[in-house]
């Protein structure tokens, strides 16, 4: 997850070359709208720093993790110190890092605290920055870095910058503490505020579905919670992809397969981001095992098509294909869907048991 009012202050920083602001499309997951920009501005000029740290973050977002090391590299090549290309460096370098899954991966992620720590030291209005460094916080051990309190501290720096993110940074890092009752009013406070943010809905659903949040409250009150919730957002968000997904998710948690596939299949007409729609059909099929083929043709689309970032990329709906593929008990299909995630990444956990399964 990285939660991204904001839009206006976010247009008028100093970061923002006249004409050109691509923090808004970025901070709202508008990746392939991005890459775009940033590719078409480069086109005009070949030395943009900035559009080459866009075009960095939104790779990195499309998981075309190579390419976007490279332009992130270029961007400080161009600007050093450009708190952009400093987030953007950070990014794909805790991306390769977690796609690497081995020791040398360890100095990549210390590599990768030091750009997003330098980033909001250049700029303190990086919203990505903010979230990615407490996300960062939360999750690392102490070892490498981690440390619930810098991510606290992060989350109250969020709040100056923007409120509602702040309050979701700080809910969803006292929320994996266990702290379910303290971390209710950060969620509150951001749903008042913000109901409509995509990223605020996600990630308070996803607070609210966590192991930590199953623990507390007990996993059938939990499940309650989560579909009551779920559909009391939905009408606010009925269009905006990825809070869709989140509370599709919510529904499948809560063993109602049937809504979240009936509020999918609603929701893809007009929806903001249609490849994502069809990428959460897939995985509510694989899930439920319900609408199997109608699955597997959603997820075929994806793949012919450009997908939205933040998604898991095209590994992601390889893999899906064949988890319905095994469940249709068309182990060879299976197989092939699983290889080919592996291609796009060999150490994918998830096509890794898929395929040792079918084995």
């Amino acid at each position: 997850m990285h939660p991204f009012p904001a839009i206006v202050l976010l247009a008028t920083l100093p970061a923002q070359a006249a004409g050109y602001a691509p923090r808004p499309d970025l901070e709202a997951g508008r990746y392939l709208k991005a890459l775009g920009e940033a590719e078409e501005r480069l086109k005009q000029e070949p030395d943009n720093a900035l559009a080459w740290a866009a075009k960095a973050q939104a790779l990195t977002a499309l998981v075309r993790l190579p390419e976007a090391a490279a332009a992130a590299d270029r961007a400080l090549a161009l600007k050093p110190g450009l708190a952009d290309a400093l987030l953007a460096r950070g990014l794909v370098r805790g991306a390769l890092a977690v796609q690497k899954r081995n020791f040398g991966s360890v100095l990549s992620i210390g590599s990768a605290l030091d750009d997003l720590k330098a980033a909001v030291a250049a700029d303190p209005g990086l919203v990505t920055g903010w979230m990615s460094l407490g996300v960062a916080y939360q999750q690392l051990p102490g070892i490498l870095g981690g440390s619930a309190k810098l991510a606290l501290a992060a989350a109250e720096s969020l709040k100056q910058v923007d409120q509602p993110r702040g309050d979701v940074l700080q809910g969803t890092v006292l929320a994996l503490q266990g702290r379910w009752a303290d971390a209710q009013p950060c969620f509150a406070r951001a749903l008042a505020a913000a109901p409509r943010d995509p990223e605020v809905v996600y990630g308070y659903l996803e607070a609210l579905g966590s192991r930590e949040t199953r623990k507390v409250l007990g996993d059938a009150p939990q499940k309650r919670q989560q579909a009551e919730e779920a559909l009391r957002l939905l009408p606010g968000v009925a269009t905006r992809a990825q809070a869709v997904c989140a509370i599709c998710d919510a529904l499948l948690d809560a063993d109602r397969g049937e809504d979240a596939w009936r509020i999918a299949r609603e929701a893809l007409p007009e929806a903001d981001a249609p490849s994502l729609m069809r990428l959460e059909l897939g995985k509510i099929s694989a899930r439920s095992n319900l609408h199997s083929e109608e699955g597997l043709a959603a997820l075929d689309q994806v793949l012919r098509e450009p997908l939205e970032g933040g998604s898991g990329g095209y590994g992601t709906a390889h893999w899906r294909r064949g988890q319905i593929l095994k469940n249709l008990g068309r182990k060879a299909e299976a197989r092939a869907a699983a290889e080919a995630a592996l291609r796009l990444d060999p150490k994918d956990p998830k096509a890794q048991r898929l395929l040792k399964e079918l084995s």
